[in-house]
């Protein structure tokens, strides 16, 4: 039974992982079109329409919280590291983009040491710094200049596992609905001003598109969560790493993007401290994350 929940796990989590990057395609397809602010109010306001049925079931008695500054941290930063994902989906590689919401995990561990007062295991430790190495690779900064929109990604990936330590600062309190739920309702306010600020009317096509990459994100979040219900995080991880496989497919073969040696290294050292931190997770044996 244990080997079956980890097969549909990891068969979920490409799934989601795919899903994931063709959301990031949708946004990269509407980069020149619509501005980034638009893009992530809408997949905001989403996110909230599909919560208002469990609202209407469970009452407002569900939403009952004394957390609410946290809810309101956690909405505010995620909609910055939402914004700086989006933009780089649209201005760098697709491979790229997906390799560097990837480096999250290597910020957790410092933010949760110093905020939480967690400590940071020798493992996690030389993850860090192999993944900051891979990272550093990417940049390039011997190159005479950096990437803006690399830097952008970077520190979207920061401000995401930042996201992260505040829900588990909440998470002794606060039910996962609760969480979800908050965070739809503030992202999607906080996300309103700047969108009509820059707001540019979608014609048809552009709503299409805009639809589908609510739905593919909404979803694979979805099975990503279902996923991690069957399997141990530390088994499945490993399997989350086939975004950035899906991405160099598909950048290559729609936009025809070739990245440089650099890059490629990078890359590899980056997966490799992720596989890394994630077998410094694993306790052989258990059945939970």
């Amino acid at each position: 039974m244990h080997s079956h929940n980890l097969s549909r796990g990891a068969l979920l989590i490409l799934v989601s992982e795919l899903l994931l990057v063709a959301s990031g395609m949708v946004v990269k397809q509407l980069g020149g079109e619509l501005p980034t602010e638009q893009v992530v109010f809408v997949r905001n306001l989403f996110g909230l329409l599909l919560l208002l049925p469990w609202l209407m079931r469970n009452g407002l008695s569900a939403v009952k919280t004394d957390q609410l500054r946290f809810h309101l941290m956690r909405a505010a930063i995620g909609v910055a590291a939402m914004s700086c994902l989006y933009y780089s989906w649209a201005q760098l590689p697709l491979a790229q983009a997906a390799l560097m919401k990837q480096t999250a995990p290597f910020f957790m561990p410092l933010f949760a040491f110093w905020w939480l007062g967690e400590r940071i295991p020798s493992m996690a430790k030389l993850a860090i710094a192999v993944g900051f190495g891979g990272v550093f690779l990417i940049l390039n900064p011997t190159a005479g200049a950096l990437d803006l929109a690399l830097l952008v990604a970077l520190c979207g990936a920061m401000l995401g596992a930042l996201a992260k330590v505040v829900i588990r600062r909440m998470s002794g309190s606060e039910p996962a609905r609760r969480i979800v739920f908050y965070f739809a309702l503030f992202s999607t306010l906080i996300s309103l001003l700047p969108a009509l600020w820059s707001w540019v009317n979608p014609t048809l096509s552009q709503w299409l598109w805009l639809a589908l990459m609510a739905s593919t994100s909404t979803l694979a979040q979805l099975l990503l969560s279902r996923a991690y219900g069957l399997a141990p995080a530390g088994q499945l991880g490993p399997f989350t790493y086939a975004s950035v496989a899906f991405a160099a497919l598909f950048g290559w073969l729609l936009w025809h993007e070739l990245l440089a040696l650099h890059s490629w290294l990078g890359m590899l050292v980056v997966v490799a401290a992720g596989l890394l931190a994630m077998q410094g997770r694993r306790v052989p044996g258990s059945a939970t994350a």
